[in-house]
């Protein structure tokens, strides 16, 4: 199970389609629905008593993202996480995680450092864990990302979120680089307890291959 926080479904309950888009998306990430899925909106529709709009408001955001493929008056399906979606998933991540350390950093009071902080070093237990180097990171850098306060921003990161939980859930540290990441993360932290919004976002970016 991902961090993203999965909506319960309740007999009659009208769901909107953000609520939708998440709920078909956290299926996805867990592999539910795997690549070549089929997904009729009529039939979610009907399991989750909405009306079929706002399914195919959350489909549209999705095909969006690259998780699934439209077929009009036909179906849906959900894509095949190939490498080249994983090395591009990975650049983009660095890319946001480096900004949401550039902005967030600075603005953290010594306590919120020292919070950090921990999480950082939960990141050392995860090298050999695909799910768990996501989960890990992702509380690291959303932390950093409300932080920043910068509700453009913040939009962006959650709602890439899904495509980076599905697209990077089998990705895991090389081995030969492990002991190079170790270092990485301990040069993040030293950053993240000394404030050093530049120094946070170049390592930030280095945990991606960035």
């Amino acid at each position: 199970m991902s961090s993203i926080e999965t909506t319960h479904i309740g007999e009659g309950k009208q769901l909107l389609a953000d609520e939708v888009f998440h709920h078909i998306g956290q299926q996805i990430i867990d592999g539910v629905m795997e690549p070549g899925h089929r997904i009729r909106d009529v039939t979610v529709a009907d399991e989750l008593h909405v009306s079929r709009t706002p399914v195919r408001e959350a489909l549209q955001r999705l095909e969006r993202l690259g998780l699934v493929t439209m077929y009009p008056s036909r179906y849906t399906e959900v894509t095949l996480v190939t490498p080249e979606i994983v090395l591009g998933t990975l650049e983009f991540a660095g890319y946001q995680a480096g900004v949401s350390a550039r902005m967030g950093v600075p603005k953290l009071t010594e306590v919120e450092r020292a919070y950090l902080a921990g999480l950082v070093e939960r990141l050392h237990t995860t090298l050999d864990d695909a799910a768990k180097t996501s989960e890990s990171r992702w509380a690291v850098f959303s932390y950093l990302t409300h932080r920043a306060g910068n509700p453009q921003h913040s939009a962006l990161v959650n709602d890439s979120s899904i495509a980076l939980f599905r697209n990077l859930r089998n990705w895991v540290v090389p081995v030969e680089d492990r002991a190079h990441m170790t270092q990485v993360y301990a040069d993040f932290r030293d950053a993240v307890e000394r404030g050093d919004g530049d120094d946070a976002e170049r390592l930030a970016r280095a945990m991606y291959y960035v």
